[in-house]
C-alpha cells in the first residue's frame, strides 16, 4: 500500500491516506531489519562473555609456557660441574626463554639459576599458584591496559616436580602484543559466527513469524479500505501456534464486522423506506380516527364498551407513525416522567396483547397503590412488547394451561416489575443476543426489535431489564426502574434489601 499526504478541511497537511498497493517503509523501520540487528548484537554479547575468561586463560597459559622454557634453560646448569656457564651461553639461554631471571624454589633452599648481570626493576608481581578466576580476569585486563616495557615477576609451579615453585622475571610487552593479536582473532571469529548465526536465526524467524505477520498486516490494511468486500477477509493458514490463533481471530472479527455493516446498511434502507410511507400511513390513520369518532356516537352498549379502547389504540398508532420508526433512525425521546399507577393499565396491556381465542391466563399481582415514576406511554410499550413475546411463545407451544403473570413491588426508591410465563423458555441463540435487534428473536421470522426497543426505553429511565431465568418451566423477566429523584443505589442492592422472591408473589 502506498501512502500520500492529504490535507484536512483547513488546507493543512493531514494524516497519510492509504492507497492501493503494498506498504513501503524504510529498511531501518522494518521488523526484519531490527530483528537482524538485534540478533547480531545478542550473539556478539554472548561472544564477549566467552572472550573475557578466554583472554585470562590465554595469559596464564602464555606465562606458564615462559616458566617452562625458563626451567628447560636452567637444566644446562645441571650439566656443568660447578653450575656455571659462560656469559655468552647464559645470554643466549635467557634470550631464547624471553626472561631476565629465573629462580628455583626448593624445600630447603632458594637457588638462583640464571640471571642477567643487571636485571631490570620489577614493576608488578603475580603468583599464578594462588590466582583465582576473578583475579586472572583482572590481571589480564591490567596487562592489556599497561604500557610497553613493563617488567613483571611471575611465580609458577615447575614441571616434573623439579621444585616447589619457579620464579621468573620478564618483559610484559611480548605478552601484551600476543594478547592483542589473540583478541583481534577472537573478535573477527566472533563477528563471522555472529553474522552466520544471525542469518540463520533471521531466516528462521522470517519464515515462521515475520512473513505471516506481514500477511496479517496486509489483510488488515486491505480490509480497512473496503470492509464490504468478502475477498479481503483473511483465510486462516491452519497453524496451531499463536500466529494461527491471530489469523483465526482476525478472520472471525472481519466476518463479524462485515455482517454488522451489512445489517446497518439494511437498517438504513429500512429507515428510508419507512420515512417514505410514514406520511401516507399517518393520513390513513387520521381517516380511521374520524370514523372511530362517529362510532362513539352510536348508542349500542357493545360499541360504547369497545370504543374507548379503539380510540386509545388509534391514538398510540398515530403517535408512533408521527415519530416514525425511531429505533432505526434516531434515539427515543426523553421520558416524560410522572407518578403513574401500574395497576391502572395492567389489564389494558393484557387485552391489547393476548387474543381472546388463545386460552392464556392473565394473573395480575400488582398492588393497587403501587406508583412508578416513569413515562406512562413508554412503560406501556415496554410491557406490551414483553407480554406479546410471552403470548407468542405460549401460542406456538400450544400449552392448555398457559399463563402470564405480572407482579411488582417497590424496593426503596426503585420499582421492580416481574413478568413471567410458564412457556418452553428461550432458545440458546436468543439468550446470547437477547437485546440485540435482528439477532435476539426467539421465533422464526421474528426481528428481535421488541426486546431491543424495550431495553432502550428502560435504560432511558436509568433502569435495566434482566432475564432472571429461562428454562423448560418458563421465563422470567425483571424490569428495574428507579425514581427520577431517587438515590444511586443499584437495583441489585435494592433487591437484596427487599427480598422480593421471599413473599411468593413472583414465580421463579
Amino acid at each position: 500500500m502506498k501512502a500520500r499526504a492529504g490535507k484536512d478541511e483547513g488546507g493543512k497537511p493531514g494524516a497519510l491516506r492509504h492507497v492501493a498497493g503494498p506498504v513501503l517503509r524504510p529498511l531501518r523501520a522494518s521488523l526484519s531489519f531490527r530483528l537482524l540487528v538485534m540478533t547480531v548484537l545478542f550473539v556478539m554479547l554472548a561472544e564477549v562473555l566467552i572472550f573475557v575468561p578466554s583472554i585470562a586463560n590465554f595469559r596464564k597459559t602464555w606465562l606458564d609456557q615462559r616458566a617452562s622454557a625458563a626451567q628447560i634453560a636452567s637444566l644446562s646448569l645441571e650439566a656443568t660441574p660447578d653450575n656455571m656457564v659462560s656469559p655468552e651461553l647464559r645470554e643466549e639461554l635467557l634470550r631464547n626463554a624471553q626472561i631476565f631471571l629465573v629462580v628455583l624454589h626448593r624445600t630447603d633452599a632458594r637457588k638462583l639459576l640464571l640471571s642477567e648481570s643487571m636485571p631490570p626493576k620489577v614493576d608488578a608481581y603475580y603468583d599464578l599458584q594462588k590466582a583465582t578466576p576473578f583475579s586472572l580476569v583482572v590481571d589480564a585486563f591490567g596487562t592489556l591496559l599497561a604500557k610497553d616495557g613493563r617488567t613483571i615477576r611471575v611465580m609458577s609451579k615447575p614441571n616434573y616436580a623439579a621444585g616447589e615453585s619457579i620464579e621468573i622475571v620478564l618483559d610484559e610487552t611480548p605478552l601484551r602484543i600476543a594478547m592483542l593479536h589473540y583478541g583481534a582473532n577472537i573478535f573477527w571469529l566472533s563477528l563471522v559466527i555472529s553474522v552466520i548465526t544471525a542469518g540463520l536465526v533471521y531466516l528462521a524467524l522470517h519464515v515462521l513469524m515475520v512473513r505471516p505477520m506481514r500477511r496479517i498486516t496486509h489483510h488488515m490494511v486491505s480490509f480497512r479500505q473496503n470492509p464490504e468486500d468478502a475477498r479481503r477477509v483473511i483465510l486462516p493458514s491452519g497453524r496451531l501456534d499463536e500466529i494461527g490463533v491471530a489469523e483465526r481471530e482476525l478472520a472471525a472479527m472481519q466476518s463479524e464486522i462485515r455482517a454488522t455493516l451489512n445489517q446497518k446498511a439494511r437498517l438504513a434502507a429500512l429507515g428510508g423506506a419507512v420515512s417514505k410511507i410514514n406520511h401516507d400511513l399517518r393520513n390513513i390513520l387520521a381517516s380511521v380516527q374520524l370514523i372511530s369518532d362517529r362510532l362513539g356516537a352510536v348508542d349500542d352498549p357493545t360499541v360504547q364498551k369497545l370504543a374507548p379502547r379503539l380510540f386509545s389504540s388509534i391514538d398510540r398508532a398515530i403517535q408512533l407513525c408521527t415519530e416514525t420508526l425511531k429505533f432505526g433512525r434516531a434515539k427515543e425521546e426523553l421520558p416524560q416522567r410522572q407518578r403513574v399507577r401500574l395497576a391502572s393499565f395492567a389489564n389494558e396491556i393484557a387485552e391489547a396483547a393476548i387474543p381472546e381465542k388463545l386460552a392464556i391466563g392473565w394473573i395480575d399481582r400488582v398492588p393497587d397503590d403501587l406508583e412508578v415514576d416513569a413515562d406512562p406511554d413508554q412503560l406501556f410499550r415496554v410491557l406490551l412488547n414483553l407480554v406479546r413475546n410471552a403470548t407468542q411463545a405460549l401460542g406456538e407451544c400450544g400449552r392448555a394451561d398457559g399463563e402470564i403473570r405480572l407482579a411488582a413491588r417497590r424496593c426503596k426508591d426503585h420499582v421492580h416489575i416481574y413478568l413471567s410465563d410458564n412457556g418452553p423458555g428461550l432458545p440458546e441463540k436468543a439468550r446470547e443476543h437477547l437485546f440485540e435487534p435482528f439477532s435476539g428473536s426467539a421465533r422464526a421470522g421474528g426481528s428481535g426489535l421488541g426486546l431491543a426497543i424495550a431495553d432502550e426505553l428502560v435504560r432511558a429511565h436509568g433502569g435495566h431489564i434482566d432475564l432472571v431465568k429461562s428454562d423448560a418451566s418458563g421465563t422470567v423477566f425483571r424490569i428495574c426502574i428507579p425514581d427520577g429523584g431517587g438515590s444511586d443505589v443499584e437495583c441489585e442492592k435494592a433487591e437484596e434489601i427487599c427480598e422480593m422472591e421471599a413473599d411468593g408473589t413472583v414465580r421463579t
